[in-house]
């Protein structure tokens, strides 16, 4: 049914082949919940894989090297290293998606996720956003099409009146610029509302997640998601394998 392609390199040094007819791109972005914290408890992640985000050869990451590799937990090692990743939505949201639709091929994801920031860190131009068309367009090198960005992002606003307020606008403008710099202006957008109560101003920031009117950008809520007992930020790796499975859901709803 399909035909030969490619070999992607691995970190392990081996090559496999796939048949499809081109990848498909996921750019995971935004911050700690999107990166993954699920298992990690003083700094150190316990290192258990659910059944749902075990490893497959036709789920790559790009590394931070630039270079596509094998997907596994924890997906943002190397990418976001604000603290230690564990498990995060990625994998059981790309499992749950070959799943549903095998005729994707192979799916490439792309994480960018850095945890403890804010909305503006992600402005047009900054480090941020700059890391994410580097990491996006580097993904493109060799074929396939970016199907998706999964957004999870605003607990750090949500401490701040002036950012809770201007959230809104802000994420509107995220979302059409990087739009725009990847090319693509309907390219579908799925972000997460908050489940964290961690700022005062959590209900102003999740009412503008909910209530984001764009072609193509869906929510899904996180809120009644397992938070960990020890930091009330970070979901739980249960509640981050829901997760996954909640965006997968919502993006195979597009139909795109």
């Amino acid at each position: 049914m399909f035909m030969f392609l490619a070999a992607f390199q691995l970190q392990s040094s081996e090559c496999l082949a796939f048949a499809c007819s081109e990848k498909s791109i996921f750019i995971l972005a935004g911050q700690s919940n999107m990166a993954g914290r699920g298992g990690v408890a003083k700094g150190t992640w316990d290192g258990c894989v659910p059944r749902e985000c075990r490893p497959d050869p036709r789920i790559l990451r790009l590394n931070a090297n630039l270079v596509w590799e094998e997907a596994r937990e924890p997906l943002h090692a190397g990418i976001d290293t604000s603290n230690p990743c564990g498990v995060g939505p990625g994998m059981s949201f790309a499992n749950l998606v070959l799943e549903r639709d095998p005729c994707l091929g192979v799916i490439g994801l792309v994480p960018c996720a850095f945890g403890g920031t804010n909305i503006t860190r992600w402005k047009r131009g900054s480090e941020l956003y700059n890391r994410l068309l580097t990491r996006a367009y580097a993904a493109l090198q060799d074929g396939g099409k970016i199907r998706a960005i999964l957004w999870y992002q605003g607990e750090s606003d949500s401490t701040d009146e002036t950012r809770a307020k201007m959230y809104k606008m802000r994420l509107i403008e995220f979302f059409l610029d990087i739009r725009r710099d990847l090319a693509s202006p309907a390219l579908p957008i799925v972000q997460v509302a908050l489940a964290s109560d961690v700022g005062p101003y959590f209900e102003v920031v999740r009412e503008a997640q909910l209530r984001t009117e764009l072609p193509n950008v869906v929510c899904v809520d996180a809120m009644g998601l397992e938070v960990k007992e020890n930091d009330t930020l970070h979901l739980t790796t249960s509640a981050q394998v829901q997760l996954g499975k909640m965006l997968a859901n919502a993006f195979l709803r597009i139909g795109i």
